[in-house]
């Protein structure tokens, strides 16, 4: 039996998708009936109006911070897949983001170790190897906290510990380190709301780089070292690195929206971050940027997938690719919201 934490997530569902074809019993943690019912509509876009295995699924409702639901949950099971996690970029936030993501994961490895789990696999994040800007970075780059480091970042980094502790007690164990993940969603999931507001007419931009990837790739990555014999070691799953204009370019291009096309100076972002911050404080907003996301969207960081398309034999999708999925899957949606409406 195959253990998947986070199922209904971006990642999570496109993970279920790719399981449900190996014809093994796969079981799902679940929050909500309403995300259930986001996942069936991913295997209902993919499978392209032919039949498909989502009823197979067996779901239990839970979280990982929920021990009595993680007792029924790992029952049985012999592979985990641990994609839960908690993404924030503000300050206040901080206190979830450890209980989420480090107890959570070290929630996880207690029950793999429990009953006996053959492998554990775990969704990190390249914010959790850290690195410099200026610099490639590798799965050997050595952590460095400085004061730019997020709270997002130390959680990752903390839950990957978790893990390692793990393996040191006899578990086998890969982690894997995706970045900015693109994936048939909808717009207000994690870095799908990039899409929201380009389509709502942005206008700045930032000079930033980061690494973007196919949420295909990552499934189909995470699939093959979790088939391998491969243990305890960590891989970078990234696709291409990019400039944040150039991703902006491209999303508003398969959108048929205009570009952003002023860039703020980098000190106006960070005063408008430490400003919302204070009045979050005041008024408990959530601010769509913080002093954190600011700082981030003006670095430029470089992230290497060699190791993993060297052992794998990957080939990954290009960001055009990645970016007209997540649209034509927008569209489908918009299609087939105005049938049944029509039916109604």
């Amino acid at each position: 039996m195959i253990l998947v934490t986070g199922g209904t997530g971006l990642l999570g569902g496109h993970l279920l998708f790719e399981l449900m074809k190996t014809g093994r019993p796969v079981r799902s943690l679940y929050r909500s009936e309403s995300k259930k019912n986001k996942v069936r509509r991913l295997f209902d876009y993919y499978s392209g109006g032919t039949p498909h295995n989502f009823d197979s699924i067996e779901w239990v409702k839970g979280d990982v911070l929920d021990l009595v639901s993680l007792e029924d949950a790992f029952r049985n099971v012999d592979t985990v897949y641990h994609c839960a996690a908690f993404v924030s970029f503000r300050k206040k936030d901080f206190r979830k983001l450890i209980k989420v993501n480090r107890q959570g994961t070290a929630n996880v490895v207690n029950y793999s170790l429990k009953y006996g789990v053959k492998k554990l696999g775990h969704v990190s994040s390249t914010a959790a190897i850290g690195g410099l800007e200026g610099s490639v970075v590798t799965e050997n780059t050595r952590w460095t906290f400085t004061e730019k480091t997020t709270g997002y970042a130390v959680s990752k980094y903390n839950s990957e510990r978790e893990v390692w502790r793990g393996a040191e007690e006899g578990l086998d164990i890969i982690i894997l380190n995706p970045c900015v993940i693109f994936g048939a969603g909808d717009f207000d999931e994690s870095s799908l709301t990039i899409f929201r507001s380009v389509k709502r007419g942005l206008k700045f931009y930032s000079p930033g780089k980061n690494a973007v990837v196919d949420a295909r790739d990552v499934t189909d990555a995470f699939v093959k070292l979790m088939e391998s014999t491969v243990s305890g070691q960590r891989y970078l799953c990234i696709g291409e690195n990019r400039s944040f204009k150039e991703m902006l370019d491209i999303i508003a291009q398969k959108l048929g929206t205009k570009s952003p096309s002023i860039c703020p100076p980098r000190w106006l972002a960070v005063l408008i971050g430490k400003s919302n911050e204070m009045i979050s404080k005041l008024t408990g907003s959530n601010p769509s940027i913080t002093l954190e996301s600011a700082r981030t969207a003006y670095s430029e960081m470089t992230y290497s997938n060699e190791k993993i398309v060297r052992e794998l034999n990957l080939s990954f999708y290009t960001l055009e690719e990645s970016v007209q999925n997540v649209v034509n899957f927008h569209n489908w949606q918009g299609s087939n919201k105005k049938k049944q409406s029509k039916q109604d």
